[in-house]
């Protein structure tokens, strides 16, 4: 009977051991897979997993993560050291270090007003070219001044996790430059707010107000893994927005956008939503220091109710697969940007579209001849089919786009069917998944 006893209580001893070796494993520490996309390759990425224990921090408000970065918000771009840093809570960026919520009359410029703006480059008035004079100084100003308070700038060798299921950074964004092996995970990325639009009469047939801020940007750097995370507008919603010369008053720029020569990128398991530009791969045709950069992988990823740029690229080797794009509103427009000189290859993708949306509207062409795409599932609401895209969109466009784009992924662990993409996906991505 004691031995029976003694063997009940190794027994338990050793379930208990192994419950609490479960509970204890610190994702902080946690490193990209060896083969999970362009991220993986080379040396891969690891963020902070070196880190020593002086350099894991836990922030719980703006003044506590720039700390954890370096302590300097303008100089952070530039600390290497390994660190480690979770975020409990939300952390609201647009706030003094005093926690106290600031704003529009907090970062305006005394010489800027939006009265005096909207009546000065009136198009009726103004006409086509683009704002300039001491009003259009006197708005970069004030969103300069706004820029450096909401824009967390992260360095090199850099783990920002997620502490628990409800981490949050809000009012702002973080600004990956000029870094190396960096890895966010588990948070989520809410309202980068701009109070400070510009008017732009040149961009398209009837001009455009766009905005600075970003989510997530990440410029002239590479290794860098964001997994798990969800982005979003919050109640700010630029549809709700007020709408000047005819065009809405965008206060919202980019979800998660990479640019500059930023290379050997996993974007995993992360939820975007309710927004109009969503991710750029490559700002401009222009800068042709991007071509033979731009390598990402985007997997497992859910996209709903984004209207475009899932993503828009230029230049870059980009692996789109697994992604799961479900969209009820009308006023969707595309979801592959195909760009100058862009080599997408998409598989294994789903669709949930609204009603009658035409299928050729899955891609745009951007000055791009070419994008590769195998096993797309879209489902129209009436029923589930495969097609294909490229093929659909030459014979609706008369278009002649080419379904070869020079290169094979290697770089990824598991292929799933695109059937089973929702299910996975609405499982596993966003924030508050990794326990």
């Amino acid at each position: 009977m004691k031995k029976f006893f003694g063997f009940m209580m190794l027994s338990a001893m050793l379930l208990l051991s192994s419950s609490l070796s479960v509970q204890a494993k610190d994702y902080g520490r946690e490193t990209l897979g060896s083969k999970d996309g362009w991220g993986a390759y080379g040396e891969g990425t690891t963020g902070g997993a070196d880190a020593s224990s002086d350099h894991v921090y836990t922030a719980e408000n703006r003044k506590q993560l720039v700390e954890a970065l370096g302590g300097n918000n303008s100089k952070n771009s530039t600390n290497e050291t390994p660190k480690i840093i979770y975020v409990k809570g939300t952390i609201d960026l647009s706030v003094d270090d005093k926690n106290k919520p600031l704003g529009y009359d907090n970062y305006k410029d005394s010489e800027y007003s939006i009265e005096k703006y909207l009546k000065t480059y009136d198009p009726k008035k103004w006409g086509k070219k683009e704002p300039s004079g001491k009003l259009e100084e006197a708005r970069l100003r004030s969103e300069k001044n706004e820029k450096e308070r909401v824009i967390i700038r992260v360095g090199s060798n850099t783990t920002i996790i997620g502490a628990g299921e409800d981490a949050k950074i809000v009012g702002g964004g973080l600004y990956i430059k000029g870094a190396e092996n960096v890895i966010i995970r588990n948070i989520e990325f809410e309202n980068a707010y701009d109070f400070f639009p510009g008017w732009d009469p040149t961009d398209g047939s009837s001009g455009n107000w766009n905005s600075e801020f970003d989510n997530l940007l990440i410029e002239s750097s590479k290794h860098i893994w964001i997994d798990h995370c969800t982005f979003n507008d919050g109640s700010e919603s630029d549809e709700k927005t007020e709408t000047y010369f005819g065009r809405e008053f965008q206060h919202h720029d980019g979800l998660l956008d990479i640019k500059k020569q930023s290379d050997f990128i996993t974007v995993s398991y992360n939820v975007f939503s309710g927004h109009s530009k969503n991710t750029i791969v490559g700002s401009s045709d222009s800068y042709k220091a991007d071509n033979g950069h731009l390598r990402v992988t985007f997997h497992h990823n859910m996209y709903e109710n984004i209207k475009e740029r899932a993503p828009r690229v230029r230049y870059g080797k980009v692996h789109i697969y697994n992604n799961y794009f479900k969209s009820t509103k009308e006023s969707y427009n595309y979801s592959w940007g195909v760009g100058y000189s862009s080599k997408i290859y998409a598989e294994d993708n789903y669709f949930d579209l609204p009603e009658e949306t035409k299928t050729y509207k899955l891609m745009k062409v951007f000055k791009g001849d070419a994008l590769y795409e195998k096993d797309t599932l879209v489902n129209d609401q009436q029923s589930v089919s495969k097609i294909d895209v490229v093929s659909t969109y030459n014979k609706e466009k008369n278009a002649s786009i080419n379904k070869s784009v020079g290169w094979t992924p290697k770089l990824y662990e598991k292929i799933d069917d695109a059937e089973d993409v929702p299910e996975i996906v609405e499982e596993q991505a966003g924030a508050g998944k990794l326990q």
